[in-house]
């Protein structure tokens, strides 16, 4: 499927089949198409043919050179463009827990580090160009931590902590443990 490997075309032989053409019809489309912007070119699937958003946007984005949705490998990548004390910052944070759940396995999933115990996302980070987001998957336990996170910009599911963030171990381990609890 796309979400493991990437590659748009995988949806293809879905699109040929619920939409009654070959790809060769629908790239036609999408050449008719070419100067619209992105949200015209999938209303246009979605109100004209019936697309779903999947499809619709793997058609529109392959259309516009986007072979893959994948754009990163690995944490190096996915890091490059950040500066030293983000990186440095970012895997403090992902050795913080992995150090205390050498169980865990490091992944990219929507282009974001994240961590899995099993099949299960567990804890995910997101670095900015002024902040890094750090996400334990359960609102739950930010609802828990709340009090120990005032100091922080919390929102629904992530928490904003600086990019030079003096890394608290305890605390993303004591999360992790909720998480995983």
């Amino acid at each position: 499927m796309s979400e493991k490997s990437g590659d748009r075309s995988v949806f293809f032989p879905a699109i040929e089949k619920k939409y009654g053409q070959p790809m060769r019809y629908w790239h036609g489309v999408m050449a008719e198409l070419a100067d619209q912007k992105y949200p015209a070119q999938i209303a246009f699937l979605k109100e004209n043919h019936g697309f779903s958003q999947a499809h619709a946007n793997a058609l529109v984005m392959y259309s516009r050179g986007s072979k893959t949705s994948k754009r990163f490998n690995n944490l190096t990548d996915y890091l490059a463009p950040h500066d030293a004390i983000t990186k440095k910052t970012v895997r403090a944070i992902l050795r913080a827990i992995t150090d205390a759940n050498p169980n865990m396995k490091l992944v990219i999933a929507w282009n974001q580090p994240m961590l899995k115990m099993d099949d299960k996302y567990i804890f995910g980070v997101m670095a900015g160009k002024n902040h890094i987001l750090i996400a334990p998957w359960s609102p739950n336990v930010i609802k828990k931590f709340a009090p120990k996170l005032k100091s922080f910009e919390v929102n629904k599911k992530t928490i904003r902590v600086p990019r030079d963030w003096k890394v608290d171990a305890k605390l993303l381990q004591a999360m992790v443990k909720e998480c995983l609890a």
